[in-house]
């Protein structure tokens, strides 16, 4: 690190140490050089060499989804199980943010992270690798190399969404997607193009209106969008429940409804779901179990004595069908 950034280890020791007899541009180097090799300051590590945590990270994208909170609860429930605790980090979506969160979680000398994936993921494992830190990532379409994974069969979600749809007589479905670049998204557009194949029709049969991201801020903004595509879509799938929620508020300020005016199913099956005005028709998710299986492949995995190959398991997803996609039948 010293020599890439044309210092001594001394100068080095300075600035990690905030020292302020460094001159300002050498200061302003090499935390850009220690930012770029990836290196994290490793605080406990100083203090107790050979201290076994009894910590396990977790790092998710977004605490305002429910979907991630019980992934948390589930990581949690694992680490009780082996008398462990939990540091939770949210941000992860944000390469700078996750990047914060880096040092924080090897300073405390963690036992361990379990990660949720997105844009921002690749840089986050290189780090953790290179300090050392066993990880477990969770919500993976893909298997990680030398790594354990939990993830969705994201295309089975797709395809039994578009598939429910296509079978309530609907020939115009509007899916509403996340960023591209998430391959959960992707593959959730996948499964539903292969059902309006199965199902022998066009494949202009779905529509994409656009929607920048899967968050709560993004959900009103989808609803909008949908309903102002150049011809109302007959039915709505939408890459998660926060999406499906924000484009049934839509509705409801439009005079219209689900599922009489426009049919709407999510994808996730948040607590939220099946309490809403009109319940939600979705595709479960089983966060809570996934949560548990990452955390008790990570405590596997860190287990002194315990022989452990890394894995990666795939979880079937759901349809629970609501009265957002079927009406209440007449009395």
């Amino acid at each position: 690190m010293a020599q890439e950034a044309g210092v001594s280890l001394g100068t080095v020791s300075d600035i990690l140490n905030r020292s302020e007899a460094v001159a300002e541009a050498t200061r302003t180097r090499v935390p850009e050089v220690i930012d770029s090799l990836g290196y994290i300051r490793a605080e406990g590590a100083r203090r107790l060499r050979g201290w076994a945590s009894r910590v396990i990270a977790v790092m998710v994208l977004d605490m305002a989804n429910p979907f991630f909170t019980a992934l948390a609860s589930g990581v949690e429930q694992a680490a009780r199980e082996a008398d462990l605790g939990v540091m939770v980090r949210t941000g992860a979506h944000d390469p700078a943010e996750a990047a914060r969160h880096l040092s924080p979680i090897t300073s405390h000398q963690v036992r361990g992270a379990v990660l949720t994936t997105d844009v921002g993921i690749g840089r986050t494992v290189v780090a953790f690798r290179r300090n050392a830190v066993p990880f477990v990532i969770a919500d993976q379409s893909a298997p990680q190399p030398a790594a354990c994974s939990v993830g969705i069969d994201d295309l089975a979600g797709g395809h039994a969404a578009a598939r429910h749809q296509i079978a309530q007589g609907h020939r115009s479905i509007a899916y509403v997607n996340g960023p591209d670049s998430l391959q959960q998204a992707r593959n959730r557009r996948h499964g539903a193009l292969r059902a309006v194949g199965e199902a022998g029709l066009p494949a202009d049969t779905l529509l994409e209106p656009p929607c920048s991201a899967l968050t709560v801020d993004a959900r009103k903004d989808a609803g909008h969008r949908t309903l102002g595509l150049p011809e109302r879509p007959a039915a709505v799938f939408c890459a998660n429940d926060l999406l499906a929620l924000g484009v049934m508020q839509a509705l409801y300020e439009a005079g219209l409804g689900a599922p009489d005016d426009i049919a709407v199913v999510g994808y996730g099956d948040i607590e939220f779901a099946a309490s809403a005005v009109v319940p939600l028709t979705s595709i479960r998710r089983p966060a809570l179990a996934m949560g548990q299986q990452a955390g008790r492949l990570l405590v596997e995995d860190t287990s002194v004595g315990l022989l452990h190959e890394h894995t990666h398991v795939v979880l079937q997803p759901e349809l629970v069908v609501r009265r957002s996609t079927t009406a209440v039948p007449a009395r």
